[in-house]
């Protein structure tokens, strides 16, 4: 491999770009992304939930270098994911039986299972845990990719750490393109917030992050199922066991803060037009109706459609960025079905910040 031409059908030495049709993928493009993976480089594509940076699950060396690009501490794991069922096995032991029950209702989809891990799979994917993270993901990109790979592929949120997680290729083009082999441009992601974490090492399952399973959905399934305070959001986790659980997270490089109230929200806002200080408010189509200010408001749907509001919740962070606004002032949403996803990475992202009265707003104004 001594010309730039070869290095690039390889999809190593220099970042590949490639567009890939998120319906029916390009066979021969997805083998670009695939060759990359077997020779230990890493590949950022699409998932249903967000886009994901990549790398062969057994090769240690190349897991490495998605830790480095990310800029990702080495005691946050990855998840594992898979394109067939025989695989699960080959990555994790000890699945418990509720969970193979289930696995054709739940797979391919966005809910990630915690389990005891196969030893061929390496301490680096697990942060140094003798448990493992994996899912098949519900995204023909995502899926042919592994297949053609022919390895699982261990892969987090496709961001620089502590940063939103990407649901368009063009969030991460230029921050990224320097630091990764292949990126996929598969368009947006449906979801718009990672998978749902559930650890099932031990009974009842615990609920670490929520995701677009929901919390309604998963006790139909199996029962009772505790809920960790890392997946309401509260606070981080001494020891993570799965991503989302420790470090900060989701965050844009503006201060966000979390109106605890859509009254407070407004009062927070009306202050500061009156001060003039030129704020971002992320809120639904309906409360965007409901304030007056002279900043800047970006709207994330209708609060009828939860699903909605969670699609475009990363990217609003970013719209913050892009902003004359000296910080953003987010508001709440109901945590039922999806809404206990969003609220998590509301409070995450505001660094757990939050105001309940005006007098709570003069200390970012």
């Amino acid at each position: 491999m001594n010309n730039k031409k070869e290095k690039l059908k390889a999809g190593i030495g220099m970042t590949n770009i490639l567009k890939i049709n998120s319906v029916m993928p390009q066979q021969r493009l997805i083998e670009i992304a695939a060759t990359a993976i077997k020779r230990g480089g890493t590949v950022i594509f699409p998932t249903e939930t967000v886009y994901g940076l990549g790398a062969n699950a057994y090769n240690a060396d190349a897991v490495l270098k998605v830790f480095k690009a990310k800029g990702r501490p080495a005691d946050n794991p990855l998840i594992v994911h898979i394109a067939d069922f025989s695989q699960l096995y080959d990555v994790a032991v000890n699945v418990p039986e509720a969970i193979k029950s289930k696995l054709h209702t739940v797979w391919p989809g966005p809910i990630t299972f915690v389990l005891k891990k196969n030893e061929d799979i390496p301490y680096e994917v697990t942060g140094g845990l003798d448990t493992v993270a994996v899912r098949m993901p519900a995204h023909p990109i995502a899926l042919s990719l592994i297949k053609a790979s022919g390895v699982p592929i261990a892969a987090p949120s496709a961001n620089r750490a502590t940063r939103p997680s990407p649901t368009k290729a063009e969030h991460i083009i230029e921050e990224m393109k320097d630091r990764v082999d292949v990126i996929i441009d598969g368009g947006k992601t449906f979801f718009g917030v990672e998978s749902t974490i559930i650890d099932a090492t031990h009974k009842p399952f615990t609920l670490l992050r929520p995701g677009p399973f929901t919390l309604e959905e998963l006790r139909k399934m199996f029962g009772k199922i505790v809920v960790s305070g890392y997946a309401k959001g509260k606070h981080e986790a001494k020891v993570a066991v799965a991503p989302g659980m420790k470090y900060k997270h989701y965050a844009p490089n503006k201060q966000l803060v979390l109106a605890n109230s859509k009254q407070v929200l407004k009062k927070a806002v009306e202050y500061c037009s009156k001060k003039g200080v030129h704020v971002a408010v992320i809120c639904s189509d309906e409360m965007k109706k409901e304030i007056k200010q002279n900043g800047t408001a970006i709207s994330l749907g209708s609060e009828k459609n939860l699903y909605e509001i969670a699609s475009n919740l990363f990217d609003s962070f970013l719209k913050i960025e892009r902003s004359e606004a000296e910080f953003g002032i987010i508001q709440p949403f109901p945590q039922k079905g999806i809404g206990l996803a969003i609220m998590n990475r509301i409070r995450k992202a505001t660094g757990f910040s939050s105001i309940s009265s005006t007098s709570d707003i003069k200390r970012y104004c």
